[in-house]
């Protein structure tokens, strides 16, 4: 595969395509990073879709990799939900550039790890160009997880820089891109989840809840909506996982 070091905008990105690529537009596929990781982490589900002739693009999400700020770790914690909101915001500037530069014969497919698993499907109540996600390990349930993550950090004796009105505020703004309560936003799209089901850091109980409500939504297309789950696997994606959602990604983006 080629890989090309890029600025988009003020975007830092991985652009990846196949081997002997000579021009022109491709099946293409954004995928995402996850928490304190960087896009450059990814670059294995990017070689194996490159491999089945698939662009793609990995970027880096805010105060992450190239975008890093040098903050600690717990700084970066609680911004979070910024984080995630902003990648969703990048992710309309990222597509129109694949429009502009010719780069994709089809709308692209968006994927992710962790919270990039959590950002994508954010981004389907947002953006009905989304072909096909893949969720690897992410949550949809936003307003359930702050809520979760609030009630951890103060239980680890943070005090949280928000009063009452501003934490009601924050729950509201991220209900919208809750995909637990916008589920008719999916419109059928074909969506992929890989879920570890002794995972410590983002819940595989909410994922599995929000599989099995989406499959009443999907009774007439079921093929369009599919769930692996591992049983012994924690908060990393195993090697048949990363496997099954390229392979399926690939299919996705060149029907």
């Amino acid at each position: 595969m080629n890989v090309a070091k890029e600025l988009w905008g003020h975007i830092p990105v991985l652009h990846i395509t196949p081997e002997g690529h000579k021009g022109g537009a491709l099946p293409t596929v954004i995928f995402l990073h996850g928490h304190t990781s960087a896009k450059e982490h990814n670059l294995h589900y990017a070689w194996q879709l490159a491999q089945k002739g698939v662009r793609v693009i990995l970027p880096d999400a805010l105060l992450h990799g190239e975008r890093d700020e040098s903050q600690d770790e717990v700084q970066i914690s609680l911004r979070f939900w910024e984080i995630v909101l902003t990648s969703i915001e990048e992710l309309s500037f990222l597509h129109t550039e694949l429009s502009k530069r010719g780069l994709a014969n089809d709308e692209p497919a968006v994927g992710g790890t962790s919270m990039g698993g959590i950002t994508t499907l954010g981004a389907l109540t947002t953006y009905p160009w989304i072909k096909a996600a893949a969720v690897m390990m992410g949550s949809g349930n936003y307003v359930e997880l702050a809520k979760a993550q609030m009630r951890q950090y103060e239980s680890r004796g943070f005090e949280l820089p928000l009063t009452d009105e501003e934490r009601a505020g924050m729950l509201q703004a991220l209900s919208r891109f809750d995909i637990s309560m916008n589920r008719q936003a999916l419109s059928g799209r074909p969506v992929f989840f890989w879920h570890g089901v002794k995972d410590p850091t983002v819940p595989f109980e909410p994922t599995k809840r929000l599989y099995h409500a989406l499959q009443q939504d999907y009774a007439d297309y079921p093929e369009r909506l599919t769930f692996m789950k591992e049983t012994e696997a924690a908060h990393a994606v195993s090697r048949n996982g990363m496997l099954a959602a390229t392979e399926w990604l690939v299919r996705q983006v060149k029907s």
